[in-house]
């Protein structure tokens, strides 16, 4: 059995008030008052022997979603004093692949967009690999078709579920199936690969299942190749991160998504106000707390990366958190604080604030709990 932090009605009363607060104070101390001149990432018991990946090094993998930005990091990190000195590597597997990598040692870091399973929890647990969860930026999940596409500009859940929902495989084949008066097209789908955190996460919008999908058409792990086929083919239909998306922009259409309330197009300031629903999701990296404390390079790199964030994410054109997201974040990891604020399984329809507010409760209750660290869910 695998117990997770959960998040009760009683602590979201609490936390409101400490998110209100937080906007209104200084910047909190990245480390605990009583370890100011060391991170808290030390706190990891010295006798553990987790395997972890060569001194000298930080290797990344995970998401493809994430990807653009960890690589953009890497790339900056290696113009900076300790950059120089370290060998970085970032790689794109999807999300699931990248956590058996991350659950099995081989990487100090991987990228999810989604969170941590509890099957991938267990993984971890039984390898004994303690994790930091790093909320870095939010992604606002893009349905786009071929520009040429001139008969639809919006497309609600409801027939995305009909396109998508297992039960459409080699059903659901043309655009005339979908909607009275769509042309008589083969539709063409595509979107992620099945080792894909995005895969996950868009059949948890559309079935309630993060595995349930049709497979009937062209998924990929890597984004780019979602790209071309929809350039390509005049009747696709696909899902992209948004950062592919703009990066596309003048290639790709965008459909508004209707969640019951109008059509709503994927763009930062409906994120930002939590209008584009359910397909606004935060982003992740997860860190191996024995590479935090044993390698001072894991530490110099992610500490980069979370300084430095919020101008990297707005740089490849995701949306980045509030300040304080980052704030807790970066207190999170001084502290060596681990475990997840979600329950084991992709939450669409998490919000940024709603976000704020599980980091801020997950702050109070280490605080709360100090002076151990005992944050990650374990198995009983």
């Amino acid at each position: 059995m695998v117990s997770v932090h959960r998040f009760n009605s009683v602590q979201a009363l609490t936390v409101a008030g400490v998110a209100i607060a937080l906007a209104g104070c200084p910047a909190p101390q990245a480390t605990a008052p009583d370890q100011a001149e060391s991170p808290a990432v030390a706190e990891v018991a010295a006798a553990d022997k987790t395997k972890i990946p060569p001194a000298g090094k930080v290797i990344i993998s995970g998401s493809s979603t994430v990807y653009p930005i960890s690589e953009a990091t890497v790339r900056k990190f290696k113009e900076t004093q300790d950059g120089q000195k370290t060998d970085v590597s970032v790689e794109f597997t999807g999300t699931s692949a990248g956590f058996r990598k991350f659950c099995a040692g081989e990487v100090d870091l991987t990228g999810a967009s989604r969170p941590i399973l509890v099957k991938e929890i267990e993984s971890c647990n039984q390898s004994g690999i303690r994790f930091i969860e790093l909320p870095v930026a939010f992604d606002a999940l893009t349905l786009a078709v071929n520009p040429k596409n001139n008969w639809i500009d919006s497309i609600t859940v409801d027939e995305l579920k009909k396109i998508w929902e297992p039960a459409a495989q080699n059903k659901i084949t043309n655009w005339k199936q979908i909607r009275p008066g769509f042309p008589d097209k083969p539709l063409k789908l595509t979107g992620a690969g099945s080792d894909s955190g995005t895969f996950d996460y868009f059949n948890e919008v559309i079935s309630g299942k993060p595995k349930e999908s049709r497979m009937d058409y062209f998924g990929s792990e890597d984004d780019e190749e979602i790209v071309e086929f929809i350039v390509k083919e005049e009747g696709a239909l696909g899902y992209v991160p948004f950062s592919y998306f703009e990066a596309n922009e003048n290639r790709l259409k965008a459909l508004a998504i209707d969640y019951g309330k109008g059509p709503v197009l994927p763009n930062r300031e409906n994120v930002e106000k939590a209008k584009y629903q359910p397909f606004s999701r935060p982003l992740f990296i997860y860190v191996n707390v024995s590479a935090a404390q044993q390698k001072p390079e894991v530490r110099a790199f992610v500490e980069y990366y979370l300084k430095n964030a919020k101008d990297t994410v707005k740089e490849v054109q995701y949306i980045p958190l509030p300040d304080d997201g980052y704030r807790l974040a970066s207190i999170q990891f001084q502290r060596g604080e681990v475990g997840t604020v979600f329950d084991g399984v992709p939450q669409p329809e998490v919000t940024i604030e709603e976000l704020l507010r599980r980091q801020a409760v997950f702050q109070l209750n280490a605080d709360q709990s100090r002076p151990g660290v005992a944050r990650q869910p374990a198995s009983n």
